[in-house]
């Protein structure tokens, strides 16, 4: 009998402490997700301040190139997709939120920021062809402002990125990865910001 209670005792002791292994790496993967949409939070909201920065920059170089139409509407309309990925204002966070785990919805939320930067770059161009138009104050002042956003896209997109390297490190170790997939998509491995094409750089806004 007290065999049988010394080996009961063990079962229960044993039980006890592959509970509490479970529930420590079940929290150390809930914190290492939040950390992750955290960040992804910031990536959004410099990139969303980039977009409220757009209208009164095209209406600055508007009131000295009003005939440079095709450029104002390409920017318009690349500012639009934008903002139809982008958390915030133009959707609910959580939907936008799927491209931190949806490489699709990153490809996705990419292209459309790669576009806003493409036609912007187009706008520099048409700025180039109004040298009074660079020499005004309201205009100088939306240029830093866009240089000191841009360098902060650069800056949340790396730190995001750390912070799904951590997750999915952590993730895939044994025997962690054993407590993830008992939790399917709640803890689903996380997508990279992967920049494209030069988008690792800010792009170039001197005149």
């Amino acid at each position: 009998m007290k065999q049988a209670l010394f080996v009961l005792a063990g079962v229960l002791i044993l039980l006890l402490v592959v509970a509490g292994a479970g529930i420590g790496t079940y929290n150390r993967l809930v914190t290492l997700d939040q950390a992750v949409e955290q960040q992804w939070a910031q990536v959004e909201n410099v990139y969303q301040r980039r977009l409220d920065l757009v209208p009164n920059l095209v209406e600055t170089v508007r009131g000295a190139a009003n005939f440079e139409r095709d450029t104002f509407i390409q920017v318009a309309e690349a500012r639009s997709r934008a903002q139809a990925v982008t958390g915030g204002r133009a959707q609910p966070a959580a939907s936008a939120a799927k491209a931190s785990e949806d490489p699709a919805a990153m490809a996705q939320f990419q292209a459309a920021q790669d576009q806003l930067s493409s036609a912007l770059g187009r706008l520099f161009v048409v700025v180039e062809r109004y040298p009074e138009l660079s020499a005004t104050q309201n205009f100088r002042d939306l240029q830093a402002q866009l240089e000191g956003t841009e360098n902060r896209i650069a800056v949340e997109r790396m730190r995001y990125n750390e912070a799904a390297r951590e997750f999915n490190t952590a993730r895939s170790r044994f025997p962690t990865s054993l407590v993830a997939d008992m939790f399917g998509d709640r803890f689903a491995v996380k997508t990279y910001f992967r920049a494209t094409g030069g988008a690792e750089r800010p792009p170039a806004v001197q005149f």
